[in-house]
């Protein structure tokens, strides 16, 4: 690829490894409030009912407030745990805090930013919560790499929302064509970035999406080497 000279990276779930962080968190948060249930079973069903919620918080339908308790509501409801409103809110409160105390990564990440930083200038574009964000880059290590972070919360509008992507591209003062997005939502990333002219990279390690054969695709973070 020529004319590279931004990317703009994804944080949850393409470097930051979210899903075993979270879960580590659930743990911690099970332990100290003597949450008798499985944590794999409330796995199983909190995965895809968060997944669900974020696609609705990005769509706009629903507010912070209501995701945070409405996706842990839902599980306990679903595996006939009576959990009080306290209790959830309790919960909520404590997985936003204790979430960022973990900081695994996606494996190659370190190496993969590594490699590009002294040819680019690095960047995020997340759709997650500010405050949170901002510690997991801290506590992770890798904060260093990024020159600008952009959250949907300091836009007010969050990613494939054509507004978030021209902030970033005005704050770095660069045209769409000199700009990569690498991330792991075919809708909010890859499509996103695509609208507005980014060539996007879909990191897909689980070969779980269908996509257009002029996305280019990887599976790992390090296949960015063989285009950068």
């Amino acid at each position: 690829m020529t004319g590279i000279a931004h990317i703009f990276f994804d944080l949850d779930h393409t470097l930051w490894d979210f899903d075993q962080n979270s879960s580590l968190t659930f743990q911690q948060i099970f332990k100290e409030q003597n949450i008798t249930l499985d944590l794999n079973e409330f796995l199983e069903v909190y995965i895809p009912l968060n997944l669900q919620y974020w696609k609705l918080y990005r769509e706009e339908k629903i507010a912070k407030e209501e995701l945070r308790y409405r996706r842990l509501k839902d599980v306990f409801d679903t595996l006939n745990f009576n959990a009080s409103d306290a209790l959830i809110d309790q919960v909520s409160e404590d997985y936003i805090k204790y979430l960022s105390d973990y900081n695994f990564l996606i494996d190659g990440t370190l190496e993969i930013l590594e490699y590009l930083k002294p040819k680019y200038k690095l960047h995020i574009i997340t759709n997650g919560f500010k405050e949170v964000q901002h510690k997991k880059l801290m506590k992770s290590g890798i904060r260093d790499f990024f020159d600008l972070i952009v959250t949907s919360e300091s836009v007010g509008v969050k990613k494939p929302n054509p507004k978030i992507f021209n902030f970033a591209l005005k704050e770095v003062n660069s045209k769409p064509e000199n700009c990569i997005m690498v991330g792991d939502s075919l809708e909010a990333d890859v499509m996103g970035a695509k609208n507005l002219g980014i060539q996007p990279i879909f990191y897909d390690p689980k070969q779980e999406e269908t996509v257009e054969n002029n996305v280019l695709t990887i599976r790992s973070l390090l296949e960015i080497k063989q285009f950068l």
